[in-house]
């Protein structure tokens, strides 16, 4: 069996996004475009990814790092013929081997239907295709021109097509599929006569069939998913198509989702059914939410994890958490990375944790800080407590056993321990371990001075 090959092309700046960043890293529902692509192309298991970079290549290989691909730097960029012949070495030490080409601006193209066209291509003895589609306002796509059999015999672009040729509404994607190495011959003739003197890569299948035929066009039957971004209204155009998906997707599941219009899901998100999730919310990246969970209005949800049966309350925002079963977060509640909480735990308003790690039962209601911290079970945490877990140079670590009542306003200096059973009164300053079953109290004593303020406001009279 032939090797499967995919050759990215992301070289250029795209001028028309007018942004300062490559236009394949511009984000599509929380990941980049290109990143979204490679995804894509790996359900179709090829043996070698390449990616042709050259506008702020190092930004872009930055970002693909994490997949198995190698790079190739195109510099100058004289168009999408140029790249592949820069890429040709590479491409020739894969041996014999079917090449598919894209954009690294389709990160939407149907997979499904990528796999069957290059499963047919690969059982067929042509040398090249491409994917075509029709479009009832084709401005700016090359034109599918054919013979009177109906083969394709060639592909124009927009700039050099005449008045009859821009009638016609089959248009080139860019995806192409190559028999290596019988296309390189044809690759090398291609020059750059036309208006903007590139070296075109649709100028190989007239080159191919004048000579041979041995070409096809495959008809893509979702054009939309072909169609490239190439501007910001594009880019919102095929995010919405990609947030109504995924939403689709999880309504018929049985996940309740309230106001879908309003709500942002991103595709990596597992929920199951019976899980509710309110209007204006966003749930991003890795994040799981269990059945009978229910996310409430105008939350965000980053890569965590949500139990059982647990409510998330307005405006709470966690990042790379895991909530257990049937706990109450919020409303205004935040959760930083490395938080960890065990079932029905208790973590109320302006309360906000890092690195904690809350066994069950715990409550912390009220406007707390609680960092680099471990909490026993069956603890409470009063209004206005803090861990005091930064000396300046580095971070140090609360330790909290089971069942501690810590009163309000009170300041854990780290590192401290707190041993099981043990009352923090109102107001203390713990900065040495407090043993099992104590009372810890570090108040000044409380001096009350009788007719203070009765002589206060005399005075002040007596200066009016």
């Amino acid at each position: 069996m032939r090797k499967r090959i995919v050759l990215i092309l992301a070289a250029g700046k795209g001028t028309r996004m007018k942004s300062p960043y490559p236009k394949v890293l511009h984000s599509l529902l929380g990941k980049p475009m290109i990143s979204r692509l490679i995804d894509s192309l790996m359900t179709i298991n090829p043996s070698k990814i390449f990616v042709v970079v050259g506008y702020e290549a190092e930004k872009v290989k930055e970002v693909i790092k994490k997949y198995n691909i190698e790079t190739i730097y195109q510099e100058p960029q004289l168009g999408t013929a140029h790249a592949v012949m820069i890429a040709r070495e590479k491409l020739l030490l894969e041996g014999e081997a079917d090449l598919l080409i894209v954009s690294g601006d389709v990160p939407l193209i149907p997979m499904d239907e990528i796999n069957l066209f290059l499963n047919n291509f690969s059982n067929s003895n042509n040398i090249a295709a491409l994917i075509s589609i029709t479009l009832e306002e084709p401005y700016g796509y090359g034109r599918v021109l054919k013979d009177f059999e109906g083969k394709m015999k060639r592909v124009v672009e927009e700039k050099d097509a005449t008045p009859a040729q821009k009638t016609a509404k089959e248009v080139n994607t860019g995806v192409y599929f190559m028999r290596i190495p019988e296309v390189f011959p044809y690759l090398e003739k291609i020059d750059t006569k036309n208006e903007q003197g590139e070296y075109y890569l649709p100028d190989l299948f007239s080159l191919i069939y004048n000579e041979n035929k041995r070409l096809d066009c495959f008809r893509g039957s979702l054009a939309a998913r072909y169609l490239g971004i190439n501007s910001q209204f594009e880019l919102a155009k095929a995010e919405e198509w990609l947030r109504v998906s995924v939403i689709g997707r999880l309504l018929s599941e049985g996940v309740i989702i309230k106001m879908p219009d309003t709500v942002w899901i991103e595709p990596e998100v597992e929920i199951e059914s019976g899980a509710i999730v309110h209007p204006f919310t966003k749930i991003c990246g890795k994040s799981k939410i269990e059945t009978e969970a229910e996310i409430m209005s105008f939350s965000t949800i980053i890569d965590s994890n949500i139990g059982k049966g647990t409510i998330i309350r307005e405006y709470t925002h966690l990042e790379k958490t895991i909530i257990g079963k049937n706990c109450r977060i919020g409303p205004y509640c935040r959760t930083r990375e490395g938080t960890v909480t065990e079932n029905d735990v208790r973590l109320g308003n302006f309360v906000e944790t890092k690195k904690a790690r809350i066994a069950s039962g715990v409550k912390a209601n009220h406007l707390s800080y609680l960092g680099d911290v471990t909490i026993g079970s069956n603890t409470n945490v009063g209004a206005g407590t803090i861990t005091c877990n930064y000396d300046g140079e580095k971070k140090l670590p609360t330790i909290i056993e089971d069942n501690v009542f810590i009163g309000s306003d009170t300041q854990l200096v780290a590192p401290v321990k707190v041993c099981a059973g043990s009352y923090i009164a109102a107001g203390t300053t713990v900065t040495r371990e407090v043993p099992p079953d104590s009372l810890a109290i570090s108040r000044t004593p409380q001096k009350n001075i009788e007719g203070w303020a009765t002589k206060r406001r005399n005075k002040k009279r007596e200066g009016n």
